[in-house]
């Protein structure tokens, strides 16, 4: 899949930006890992918000006004991704935020939505405690990692697999995704064979060897990001740990699998979003994509175009000259939105998105196989 460099695609949206100032703009604010550890999906997710905004610009935008997306590197550190928020929110003057990247990133991001009463479209994150209780400000697009994880665990007890092992980042995704596959092995009556987890900054998987050694795992979930997940599983291929690998969908990009190299084939990745053209989003985002020439969307393509229509439909009901208040307003009672074969159904009580969840493998040519 042809893809763009992140440094490239910037300096185009500068370009683009000074090209159309007689337009009157909307702005709308992103701080997202561009890079770091998640770079590689972060860029094919910001490469499928920009194929349907770019449509929806060329078109006229939205009631005359182009939508310009602001995006900051916060290098998938925490504190700077707040930080971000801030800045875009406090001295930008963007109406919402869209597309955050990380749990604990999101998390802290919403004490800023709360702040100042921004939304905060299409989080790329299915962490449980953005869903409930519910995050007034925040408006998941995605399926949660819970889903994921449970669906996941049920499938390997479905094949016969009994000894589980679960290594899990030690952050608040990680303790999701870690509740998510213990659901689904007591569902199955099973409990994993052995739980470990790593840091999030400086990950080490040295010391989980020997654990996973022991229990001779006929399968092992790993809960993490981008090249932490590429490291864990290469490192515990090379000590000769078999069985079936597990990730999340955080982790379903093209480039991820690159990352991962010929430690890929036959890895197990989640989805939350379809592949087939039956359903009309993933048409849509095929055709728009061949149009820029790229070949063939990844997921995290295609998660980048869902959230961003959610983000125009929400701008076409928030009126002329749209607020934070009415584009709050609007997401809010948008109630059933048809994204293509896709449904989600907002309300001031339910903020949860899409349901969609399914399971991929990664094949001997580096591709995801449903």
């Amino acid at each position: 899949m042809r893809t763009l460099r992140p440094r490239r695609w910037l300096l185009g949206l500068g370009l683009a930006a000074a090209l159309v100032p007689a337009l009157a703009q909307i702005r709308i604010g992103q701080t997202v890992g561009i890079t770091g550890i998640v770079a590689a999906t972060v860029q094919e997710s910001m490469l499928g918000a920009r194929l349907y905004l770019d449509q929806v610009n060329a078109k006229g935008g939205i009631g005359g006004e182009r939508i310009e997306l602001i995006t900051l590197d916060d290098a998938f550190d925490v504190k700077k991704a707040e930080a971000n928020a801030r800045t875009l929110v406090e001295e930008r003057g963007v109406l919402a935020l869209f597309m955050s990247r990380g749990t604990p990133h999101t998390e802290a991001i919403n004490a800023v939505l709360e702040q100042h009463h921004v939304a905060l479209v299409g989080p790329s994150t299915g962490a449980m405690v953005l869903h409930q209780p519910l995050k007034r400000y925040i408006f998941n697009v995605r399926a949660t990692y819970q889903r994921e994880a449970e669906r996941a665990m049920a499938h390997l007890a479905s094949l016969g697999m009994q000894r589980v092992a679960i290594v899990h980042v030690d952050d608040s995704f990680g303790a999701d995704g870690l509740e998510g596959a213990r659901k689904g092995l007591r569902q199955a009556k099973l409990e994993p064979v052995a739980v470990a987890k790593f840091d999030r900054s400086k990950p080490d998987f040295a010391p989980v060897v020997a654990a996973l050694k022991a229990t001779e795992p006929q399968a092992s979930l790993l809960i993490g990001s981008g090249t932490a997940v590429v490291d864990g599983v290469r490192t515990f291929r090379a000590a000769g740990i078999g069985g079936q690998y597990v990730t999340l969908s955080n982790n379903a990009s093209a480039g991820f699998i690159k990352l991962l190299g010929d430690a890929g084939h036959g890895v197990v990745v989640s989805q939350v979003m379809p592949a087939s053209q039956g359903y009309a989003l993933v048409k849509e985002a095929t055709q728009l994509a061949k149009a820029q020439g790229v070949d063939e969307i990844s997921p995290a393509v295609l998660e980048g175009f869902a959230s961003a229509k959610v983000l125009v439909e929400a701008l076409r009901h928030a009126g002329p000259k749209p607020t934070r208040a009415s584009v709050h307003s609007a997401l809010e009672n948008l109630g059933r939105v048809d994204l293509g074969g896709l449904v989600l159904d907002y309300s001031s009580a339910d903020h949860t998105g899409l349901d969609f969840s399914d399971l991929s493998i990664i094949t001997a040519h580096g591709k995801f196989r449903r």
